[in-house]
């Protein structure tokens, strides 16, 4: 395996006509280069970062084996590597002197790609993250189910969609990025649904991807700290799922963080069902 068998572009659209129908043959597992790619073709190439985002696949025999994208600042995001494939990406991506902050991928891949990368480059790699990724299987509401109900966010609940979305983005160390604008397109589509109280005060939100190859991903799931442990989570990621399968989704997933046994049981009394480990890692320069 070499190199040269990665091709890299930061046009788009190219890269969707190669690696499109690749993506689309395993929607679950890839589930964030489907999602973000959606996005970056919906919203432009800034929505991330102010660095336009790179693209790359592994070509072999006329067809695609793997991908990856970059969304500078953000880590790389890969699909499934062998050992011999980690190591090929490593001198690929030294080879192109862009910077690497780290990566995102199935467990096996990440690890190799990080021993690759760290034994090239001499960076240092540390383990920032482990996550699992669910699919929905049968569905059963949260039970007791708290008081309240469900309903979609509109354009008079931006600025909680704001608010909210900052302080979930800094609860996972994450930046919040243009915050109005995230609330905007997940407005435009019904992307955000409340969990409302009694009174109508919402409690919790629950946001889903546009859906892309039949499968949406579950995000953000955010109750504020002071809420929770009352049910509000559970029972609107359990009404967000409902509506997405009867919207037509074949496939509903979700990630955790495998360090929240919470999360990940809760989410599991509800309907999900583990589909694969991932790992984040960050690259450090000696």
């Amino acid at each position: 395996m070499r190199p040269d068998h990665w091709h890299r572009t930061e046009d788009l659209g190219r890269f969707l006509d190669r690696a499109g129908n690749f993506l689309r043959s395993r929607p679950a597992l890839h589930t964030v280069p489907l999602t973000v790619t959606e996005t970056l073709r919906t919203r432009g190439p800034h929505v991330y970062g102010d660095l336009p985002p790179v693209y790359g696949t592994l070509e072999r025999d006329g067809a695609v084996r793997a991908a990856y994208f970059q969304t500078p600042p953000h880590r790389l995001s890969l699909t499934s590597l062998t050992t011999e494939e980690a190591d090929s990406l490593a001198a690929h991506l030294e080879g192109h002197g862009r910077p690497v902050p780290g990566v995102v991928a199935d467990r096996g891949t990440a690890t190799a790609v990080a021993a690759a990368w760290q034994a090239r480059t001499g960076a240092t790699s540390t383990l920032h993250q482990r996550q699992r990724l669910y699919r929905l299987g049968t569905l059963t509401d949260p039970q007791p189910a708290p008081e309240g109900r469900a309903r979609i966010a509109v354009e008079s609940d931006r600025p909680q969609l704001v608010k909210w979305y900052g302080e979930f983005s800094e609860a996972i160390g994450h930046p919040a990025g243009d915050a109005g604008s995230w609330a905007d397109a997940r407005i435009a589509y019904g992307g955000v649904t409340f969990w409302e109280d009694p009174d109508g005060t919402p409690v919790a939100m629950a946001g889903v991807t546009r859906r892309v190859a039949g499968q949406v991903r579950i995000a953000p799931v955010y109750t504020p700290a002071r809420l929770r442990g009352r049910g509000y989570a559970g029972a609107v990621t359990a009404e967000v799922s409902r509506a997405a399968r009867d919207a037509g989704a074949d496939e509903v997933l979700l990630f955790t963080d495998l360090a929240n046994p919470t999360s990940n049981g809760l989410y599991q009394r509800i309907g999900y069902r583990p589909v694969a480990d991932f790992a984040v890692y960050d690259f450090a320069a000696q």
